[in-house]
């Protein structure tokens, strides 16, 4: 009789490990942990296993990635979307998924940004290339800037733009940041030509002010 009931109670454990499998499979694939910005076309959120067929073919774009590193395989765009994922664990931020509101879609990453040894504070954007010139970067960059000064409380933040990033630089200049001079990015990175770009706690917000006005 007990062998009998340690059976069933063994039988039901594994349904219910089973079912709690599910469960957070589930989770894992749809839902992401950290805070969700809405933005007029826009939710930003933090990366989730669903992003990533859209995040690899973001990264397996040579156009998208002429700026951010070159190109990734699959399985390097899956590592870099775990360490996005991981980062806002460890920091307690990263960029944001940009996710169009009407469709659901994945559009690009965009956010705070401070790997080991950055050179500072970093709001970044990247947007796939059939949304480029749309607007959305500008959309996210500030609602982000906003995030970066409001909730994580830094001073200043910076934008690490190569010297021919003529799309990106006219960005930064349109939030109110100004060419600081040439910067450096951390191994394997350090070889790229850079400029930071950034403005202040104090210079954002009265852009803000005056934009609100």
């Amino acid at each position: 009789m007990a062998s009998i009931f340690l059976f069933a109670t063994f039988v039901l454990l594994r349904r219910g490990l089973r079912r709690r499998d599910e469960t957070w499979s589930i989770r894992r694939k749809w839902l992401s942990s950290g805070p969700f910005l809405m933005t007029p076309r826009l939710i930003l959120r933090p990366p989730s296993a669903a992003d990533m067929d859209a995040w690899a073919a973001f990264h397996a774009d040579a156009e998208t990635m002429r700026f951010l590193g070159g190109t990734q395989a699959r399985s390097e765009a899956w590592r870099a979307l775990c360490a996005m994922a991981g980062a806002w664990t460890i920091r307690g931020f990263a960029m944001f998924s940009m996710i169009r509101r009407d469709t659901g879609e994945w559009i690009g990453r965009t956010g705070p940004w401070r790997p080991d040894d950055w050179p500072g504070n970093e709001i970044g954007w990247g947007v796939a290339r059939e949304y480029a010139g749309q607007g959305y970067a500008y959309e996210a960059a500030a609602a982000s800037l906003d995030y970066a000064f409001d909730v994580l409380g830094w001073d200043n933040v910076i934008h690490c733009i190569a010297p021919d990033n003529i799309p990106s630089q006219k960005l930064a200049q349109r939030l109110g940041s100004v060419n600081q001079g040439p910067t450096s990015m951390p191994e394997p990175y350090h070889q790229l030509p850079v400029d930071a770009w950034g403005q202040t706690r104090e210079e954002w917000l009265a852009k803000r002010s005056v934009s609100l006005g």
